[in-house]
This record gives structure tokens, C-alpha cells and sequence, in this order.
């Protein structure tokens, strides 16, 4: 069986009421002759499939890769459909739905859909918000990752423990959220809207144990050069239980590599929608639809959704749909690009309706797709190519898509487009439209949802076979520090584990040297050296747009010897970077991890 990709080639299609893509109703003629010969010979199951709209594990039976016939007849309740316009189906339809349109909107749009539609006006374009968020904002790095992100003009919000020390810090204006990522209570959602990139720079602290200057020079050189201890909070409850709080509080608004499913079928598990039939039968056609469950008619065997139907334009009618019941919590896909259908095309154009409002009678943000006949395939449908259509027409002063308050779904197979078009593909009688799955994508290339500074050496405590005596002070003394570096590589697996495209930087030494010296990036954590903080600020700040980075975990130094200082002449600085240069030389997979043992010691 072939497959294929299939992107959205232009925004074709429209919805005429949120009820259906309709011309106008007329008159009655005699129903049997007007009907298409396939309407006759085909009359159609149970026209609705009522779900709820939550995810669960769906049954199966018992050494069986299919469903079970139980389960199966239990998806469905309706009535058989009838070959006249049907008023009992027309009222089931409305109260389905739960808000029927009023007389008033309903003669409305009779009387609209009569006259001539008017021209169209140029379309806003969708908006989309992007902060940054900086945890650790006041730390060596954070507060210079900040700096960088304003340079760049980049909208920042920081995640700081002390509000007071902060804002000194950063300024008084800075977007600001006080929160501790080691109590999760503390991480409230409302703080992390908007929010669709994270720099983490978050450390445990680690100081000397004589004590420190007030602007803790002692610090600043690093722990080559004095006798360290943990300072507050455990290396266990920053590095490992603190990343696991940080990732839970950002996920949803950054994002996953992955996807989110919607509707659909993913390993063992189905995510519902309360699905039901919307055909012309609501202004007076004799089309119908229905949606059901095939236990077997997915791609590989397996179970998947069909929207199938009979579309007849008898009484001016031509066209069936299937929508969603509003979802009782508005899907917030604010960190996605679009809606993915997995699908089998029937080499027809059918639309998606997105409506970001609970009314009935509103604006529906509609795209066009073609498929590809008796063919699996995937298409994907920008939320940029939505446009905001209303009783078949584009709506110029819609307010912009809002991708983070989608209410229901809808999917159509019409004679009409929008603006006084129709569909080319367009035939009448019996359609089949399989669909596996509905779910919202990151475009590609990928490009690093979260940036993490860790540190070079956190594989090296149980690398068999090394010699500590070389390796910096970390390394010897992990044990003497509570386990500080196995717990930053526990937080590290959490980043790679959580389905969001991320970024791990490992620096050596950090100094409080100006950036600009030549650097080695490797990966397998063997190197040692400094690196200035400045530098490694910069580092993440050009990985959030470099799809070379997604996904890769490295050790950065400098090529300057600990022995020598590094300056910089004010008055003939280095030339800035092009950090896809190192960026490109790496490699996925590799963390330094595949040569330890298979059973390392245990914390």
C-alpha cells in the first residue's frame, strides 16, 4: 500500500452557517425523482456516533489485535435514514448539538443566502504570541541569556525565586513570575501562557565552605578553586525533582515533538469526540452522513473513524459534514502549527472546520484539502491557512484565529467552497473518507522548544575504568557533594523523555571571561576546561532558532588553556558567530552514557 504526505496547497473551503455549506432552500419537487440512483440502492447505517470527549485505553478483545463486536455496536445510536427530507432527523441534528439556531437567525440566513454575496476584503493575518522564558533569570548565565534575548529583541519572561533581587537585577519593567521549581505548587499554569520557549538555567548552588564575598567572587572562579559544599536546597530536589516540575508546568505551552492527538487512534489507546452527523437536511436536503467505528479498516488492520455518507443536491441541497459537540474545556493549541489528519483519501477536496466559539451560529476558520484515491495519507493543515468563513462567505474583520481556544471540529465534503465557488471535485452519490487520527503538529524543521544548561562530567562518576584524579573537582568529589552530577544526568533523561524538542548544553568550567575566544563543541562527555558564561549564554540563545541543535546533547569549551587569561580590546572585538557552524557537526544520540555499564551504582 502506498502512503503519502499531503500539505495544504490553498485555503479552500468554507462553511455556510456553522450549521452547513448551503445554497437555498426551495420548494419540494417530487422527492424520489430527484434523488441520486446511489441515495436509492445505499441507504445509510446510523447516522451519529455520540462519544465523550476524553481520552482513555479503548477495549479489546482478549488475543485480538481488533475490536470487539460489544464494544463496536456500543459506539453507535441512531436511526436509519429515509429517502425523503426526514423533519425527526432534521430536529435530532439541531438538539444534538444542544444550541439550535433561533427562527430569527434562521430566516436570516435563507434571506442572505438569496441575495448576492457581497465582495470580500483583505483578511487579517493570524497572530501568534512567543515568549521566552528564562528560569534562573538571576544566575551567572540566566541573567546574561536574558540580556542576549533582549538584544535580540525577543519577548522575555523570567522565573525567579526572589521578585526583590530581580528586578534590582533585570529592571523594574522585566515580565517577571516568582516561583521555585522544587515546589510545584508554586508553578501555577496561568504563569507559563504564552510561553512557547524555555532557557533553563536553573543550578543547585554550590559555594565555598569558608564562606563568600558579598558579590561572591570565590564563586565566580569556580570550584577548582575553593573547598565546595552544597548550599540550600539537594542536588536531588534542583537538578532531578525540580527539571520534572519545570518540564510538567511548560509542556503543554511549548509543546511536543510528536504532536497532540485530538481524535484517533495511538497505540492501544482511542481518543474520543463526541461526533454527529450535519448535513443539508437542516435547510430542507436529503443528504446524509454518518461516523462510525471500523474495527478493522484501518491502515494496518487495526480499528479507525469513517465518515461516509450519500451527498445529493436534490433540493439545492449538496453537502454532509460531521462536527464535534463543544468540547467541555477548550483545547489550548497554542504551541502547535496546525491540525494533522490521518487519513484515506477517495481523490476528493473535503474541508476542516475550527471554531474557537461555544455559539451555534458563528464563524467557522475553514481550510480545504485534497486526497489522493485509496491512498493512506497525511495532511496537514496550517493553522495559518485557516480563513474565517460565515454562511459561505470570508468574513474580513474576524478577529485572527486563536489557536489556544479550539471548541469543536468539523469535517465537510461539499458542491460549495466560499465566495461564490465550487468544488471541482465535487460528485454526487456515495462517499468513504477513513480517518485514523486528528492531532496538532510542529512544523519542521524541529527547532529546540527547551534549551538546558547542564554540565560537562555528569557520565563520568561511574564511567569504569577513569582515573579521577584528572577529572575537575565535580567529578571527584560527586559523592562528597550529594550526588550532585548523577542527579543532573537523572535531569537530563527527563528532558530527552518528555517528547519536547530540546536542547542539552554541557559547559565546562564556567568564568566570568568575556565571550569570543574559538571553542570545541564535542559529545560523548570527555572534555574538561572553561568556558565563559557569556559565551554559553549566547550558545543558547542562537540554539532556539537552529533545527541543528534539536535534539542534540554536547560539551562545549573553550580552546584558551586554564592557565591563560582571556580579554578582549574593547576597540577591536572578535567577529560575532555563526553557531550552526558547530551546531551541524553534531550528532543524535550521543550523551556519554553508552559506554557506562549496564548496571550502574545506584543512588
Amino acid at each position: 500500500m502506498e502512503f503519502g504526505v499531503i500539505k495544504l496547497s490553498s485555503p479552500l473551503s468554507s462553511s455556510a452557517l456553522n450549521l452547513q455549506d448551503y445554497s437555498s432552500p426551495v420548494g419540494r419537487n417530487h422527492f424520489q425523482k430527484s434523488l441520486h440512483p446511489q441515495l436509492l440502492s445505499s441507504p445509510l447505517p446510523k447516522p451519529f456516533l455520540q462519544l465523550n470527549d476524553r481520552p482513555h485505553s479503548f477495549p479489546y478483545q482478549q488475543n485480538s489485535d481488533h475490536l470487539s463486536p460489544r464494544t463496536y455496536r456500543r459506539s453507535i445510536s441512531a436511526e436509519a435514514g429515509k429517502q425523503s427530507w426526514d423533519l425527526g432527523r432534521f430536529l435530532k441534528t439541531i438538539f444534538f448539538f444542544n444550541e439550535p439556531p433561533t427562527p430569527a437567525k434562521f430566516f436570516e440566513f435563507v434571506s442572505e443566502k438569496l441575495s448576492s454575496p457581497s465582495p470580500s476584503k483583505p483578511e487579517k493575518k493570524m497572530e501568534t504570541s512567543g515568549i521566552v522564558l528564562v528560569a534562573g533569570a538571576t544566575g551567572g548565565v540566566g541573567r546574561r541569556v536574558v540580556d542576549v534575548l533582549r538584544k535580540k529583541g525577543l519577548p522575555v519572561r523570567v522565573l525567579v525565586r526572589n521578585e526583590e533581587k530581580a528586578r534590582k537585577m533585570l529592571g523594574p519593567d522585566v515580565d517577571l513570575i516568582v516561583g521555585d521549581i522544587t515546589k510545584e505548587s508554586t508553578l501555577v499554569p496561568e504563569y507559563f501562557k504564552g510561553v512557547r520557549r524555555v532557557i533553563n538555567a536553573v543550578s543547585v548552588i554550590v559555594g565555598p565552605k569558608e564562606g563568600d564575598t558579598p558579590d561572591r567572587q570565590k564563586y565566580s572562579q569556580g570550584i577548582k578553586f575553593f573547598e565546595p559544599e552544597i548550599k540550600g536546597d539537594s542536588p536531588e530536589k534542583v537538578e532531578y525533582i525540580g527539571i520534572r516540575n519545570l518540564i510538567n508546568a511548560v509542556k503543554g505551552s511549548v509543546g511536543l515533538q510528536d504532536g497532540k492527538l485530538l481524535f484517533g487512534f495511538e497505540d492501544n489507546n482511542y481518543r474520543e469526540l463526541a461526533w454527529g452527523a450535519l448535513d443539508d437536511v437542516v435547510m430542507g436536503g436529503v443528504s446524509e452522513s454518518t461516523f462510525q467505528i471500523d474495527p478493522n479498516g484501518g491502515e494496518n488492520g487495526g480499528p479507525t473513524g469513517i465518515f461516509k455518507g450519500v451527498v445529493s443536491t436534490a433540493n439545492n441541497g449538496g453537502f454532509t459534514s460531521i462536527r464535534t459537540k463543544n468540547l467541555s474545556t477548550a483545547e489550548d493549541l497554542s504551541a502547535y502549527d496546525g491540525l494533522e489528519l490521518r487519513l484515506k483519501g477517495d481523490g476528493r477536496r473535503y474541508k476542516l472546520i475550527v471554531r474557537t466559539s461555544r455559539d451555534w451560529d458563528t464563524v467557522g476558520y475553514t481550510a480545504g484539502f485534497d486526497t489522493v484515491g485509496d491512498q493512506w495519507q497525511t495532511v496537514r493543515v496550517p493553522f495559518s491557512s485557516l480563513k474565517p468563513i460565515f454562511r459561505a462567505r470570508t468574513v474580513s474583520d474576524a478577529p485572527p484565529f486563536d489557536p489556544s481556544n479550539i471548541v469543536s471540529l468539523q469535517l465537510m465534503f461539499s458542491k460549495f467552497e466560499y465566495d461564490g465557488k465550487l468544488n471541482p471535485t465535487f460528485v454526487e452519490g456515495a462517499f468513504k473518507l477513513p480517518l485514523s487520527s486528528i492531532r496538532a503538529y510542529l512544523k519542521e524543521p524541529l527547532t529546540p522548544r527547551f534549551i538546558h544548561v547542564g554540565s560537562a562530567g555528569v557520565t563520568r562518576p561511574d564511567r569504569p575504568g577513569l582515573d579521577l584524579s584528572k577529572q575537575p573537582p565535580a567529578v571527584r568529589l560527586n559523592k562528597e557533594l550529594d550526588f550532585i552530577l548523577t542527579f543532573k544526568l537523572k535531569g537530563e533523561d527527563l528532558i530527552r523523555e518528555s517528547g519536547i524538542p530540546y536542547t542539552i548544553v554541557r559547559p565546562c568550567a564556567l568564568t566570568e571571561e568575556p565571550a569570543g575566544a574559538d571553542l570545541i563543541f564535542d559529545q560523548g562527555d570527555n572534555i574538561t576546561g572553561k568556558i565563559s558564561r557569556e559565551e554559553v549564554a549566547q550558545i543558547c540563545v542562537a540554539a532556539l532558532e537552529s533545527p541543528y541543535a534539536s535534539g542534540k546533547t554536547f560539551e562545549v569549551k573553550s580552546v584558551v588553556p586554564f592557565s591563560e587569561p582571556f580579554t578582549v580590546d574593547p576597540q577591536n572585538p572578535p567577529p560575532e558567530k555563526d553557531y550552526n557552524v558547530y551546531f551541524k557537526t553534531l550528532k543524535d544520540g550521543i550523551t556519554g552514557k553508552e559506554i557506562l555499564e549496564q548496571d550502574p551504582v545506584p543512588v
